[in-house]
């Protein structure tokens, strides 16, 4: 075994050492044709890269691999980079998207405020809404004006479109409105184009129903409900909704105000009613027709003592 392996050993060492020898000789012959600067070694250089290169593609394509793959890692990298900062600006574009919504909403319903008719012998005065009841037994808001800015007990409210309710307390900074949806609340409307005159009867709902209605049979669903001001407790032609049919065949009235978005609220600054201190005094008799009474009274009264 010893022997072997020595004879293997001299017969492979100057081997080895001849394939090393004629591979450097072989790099230094390559190196100086290489750096040979010469027409014909041009050539030659020329026709050794045409013979040869194109068969080592299957030899380059695992290098090729590679550098593509380290390429398309750092394109993945700048892809998540770049989609982690749309990410961010798109979160950013939707704050500013709500933001702009409820600016858009804001702006709307203050041109409604704008743009409704009133009578202009009315003024007003626009506040916004702080909070409502909160209670399905009592509907009414709280607003940011009050005695301070002038309001009065029992002045209309509008919204944008329709009426709202009344106001029903007043402090100095705040006051609070009852909805004419509310229980409690009755105004007198008119059905047009009927002319029927009916009470609005808040019953906690969305849809209050008419009554005390003087013909039921000339109101038709898709009428129009104002105010009457009867009995001064609204000005007159303040748009309240139309007539509907409830469920119940009942005639309810479909508000025109939106209820579920009061924001900013219109307080009409209402004429108040003249009080009346002496009943006797609205009708004075003229004194010459006073002393024809009086002389009349007492011919009569000469006659039947006579």
């Amino acid at each position: 075994m010893a022997r072997e392996r020595q004879q293997e050993d001299t017969y492979a060492t100057p081997i080895r050492r001849l394939l090393v020898g004629v591979s450097l000789l072989c790099l230094i012959l390559i190196f100086l044709v290489w750096r040979i600067d010469s027409p014909r070694v041009e050539r030659f250089r020329l026709m050794v890269i045409d013979r040869f290169v194109p068969s080592f593609e299957w030899a380059m394509a695992p290098v090729t691999g590679v550098i593509k793959l380290a390429s398309d890692f750092q394109s993945y990298q700048q892809l998540a980079d770049q989609n982690r900062d749309l990410r961010r600006e798109l979160q950013q574009m939707k704050a500013w998207r709500e933001a702009a919504l409820q600016l858009e909403q804001e702006n709307a319903k203050l041109l409604d405020l704008n743009n409704v008719r009133l009578d202009p012998k009315l003024t007003y005065i626009t506040g916004v809404v702080l909070a409502d009841s909160g209670s399905p037994f009592r509907q009414s808001v709280l607003l940011n004006v009050g005695e301070r800015d002038g309001i009065i007990d029992g002045w209309p409210v509008m919204d944008g479109i329709g009426l709202v309710g009344r106001i029903a307390g007043v402090a100095e900074n705040t006051s609070r409105v009852l909805l004419l949806s509310d229980s409690s609340s009755r105004i007198p409307v008119l059905i047009q184009p009927s002319g029927q005159r009916a009470v609005l009867a808040g019953d906690n709902s969305l849809n209050p129903p008419l009554e005390f209605l003087e013909d039921p049979d000339l109101v038709r669903p898709g009428d129009r409900v104002v105010s009457s001001g009867d009995g001064g407790v609204f000005p007159a032609d303040l748009l309240v909704g139309q007539v509907a049919l409830g469920s119940d065949r009942r005639l309810r009235v479909r508000l025109s105000a939106d209820y579920e978005r009061l924001e900013f609220l219109r307080v009409l600054r209402s004429r108040q009613r003249e009080e009346i201190v002496d009943p006797g005094d609205i009708v004075a008799p003229e004194s010459g027709s006073v002393a024809t009474t009086d002389d009349a009274a007492a011919s009569t009264t000469d006659g039947q003592n006579e």
